[in-house]
């Protein structure tokens, strides 16, 4: 039988890149910008900060913000072609990702066989030896909690500040922001930046933290899976969460399952995430008024002054 203990404490670490390039691009889409680029800079950042951890010898941290100044600066691309010259923002999306992907796998020919010391678990405030939410709960690497505090202040910065409201108004009505007198493209540029940011520090955990090597095309469709929990969430950080916590978990459930042996084919288990994926988000766009009332009215849509 599955050990529920391991289970749950593997959810943990599988969802923490999806909570970060998840909730990047949440603040990016309620600024009215979709940026399909995230695979792309999920891996511009994995190789960067892996890159750097070999090159330098520092930690994890310094991999992460590696990959952090990575992933801003591919995403800065993005928004000079899809805001500042008003491109059509899926096409350049996509370009992004096929940018991403070439230009990890030409770098990163160089670390195939390099690996690093990885980060281990902490025992966060000495609870560690609880029963059962001990292991679970209290003992993860920092990087997890990172993530835990992220969605905390991105679920508190829409919810409950101005700077929120004012996201939300541009996501919304990007014209009457600009009349009275907000900046709506410096605003958009500050959301693209900040969602590459973060889509680099999930793609750097991967490289640095989770699997500590390089693996050419190693983000394997998760930035794909954090645009769809977007959707499955319904541009709410708290539904975005539970998403990338199922998803984890069923990336840790084919992994055990491969390890007790079970008599599946392996191809399948290893889709299993994302047939599990495809089928929430089926449920998820039959109720088109949820997605109707949280939609921003403007996603997609250039804004010229």
């Amino acid at each position: 039988m599955i050990d529920l203990v391991p289970l749950l404490a593997g959810t943990l670490a599988a969802a923490t890149p999806l909570i970060f390039a998840g909730m990047g691009e949440l603040v990016v889409e309620r600024t009215g910008v979709i940026n399909l680029g995230v695979e792309g800079m999920m891996l511009i950042g994995a190789i960067a900060g892996f890159a750097f951890c070999a090159t330098t010898g520092l930690g994890p941290a310094a991999g992460l913000l590696a990959g952090a100044v990575a992933g801003m600066l591919s995403a800065l691309i993005f928004a000079v072609l899809a805001l500042s010259l008003a491109a059509n923002q899926a096409a350049c999306g996509l370009a992004l990702t096929i940018f991403g992907v070439g230009l990890s796998a030409f770098v990163g020919q160089h670390y195939v066989s390099t690996s690093l010391a990885g980060l281990s678990a902490m025992n966060l405030l000495g609870l560690q030896d609880i029963p059962v939410i001990g292991p679970i709960l209290f003992h993860q690497n920092y990087v997890v909690y990172l993530s835990i505090i992220t969605f905390l202040l991105i679920w508190w910065i829409l919810a409950k500040t101005k700077l929120g409201l004012l996201l939300k108004a541009v996501g919304e009505s990007p014209e009457s922001a600009h009349a009275m007198g907000y900046p709506v493209l410096l605003i958009r540029y500050g959301a693209v930046l900040f969602g590459g940011a973060m889509a680099g520090v999930g793609g750097a955990f991967l490289s640095t933290v989770y699997t500590p090597l390089w693996v050419e095309n190693m983000v394997a469709g998760r930035g794909w899976i954090a645009i769809a929990l977007v959707v499955f969430a319904a541009w709410k950080p708290a539904r975005l969460m539970i998403g990338a916590y199922l998803f984890g978990g069923v990336t840790i459930l084919q992994f055990q399952a491969q390890a007790l042996g079970i008599d599946i084919p392996v191809e399948f288990l290893a889709a299993l995430p994302y047939v599990a994926t495809i089928i929430v988000l089926v449920f998820i766009s039959r109720d088109r008024k949820l997605l109707q009332m949280n939609l921003p009215a403007s996603l997609g849509k250039s804004f010229i002054p």
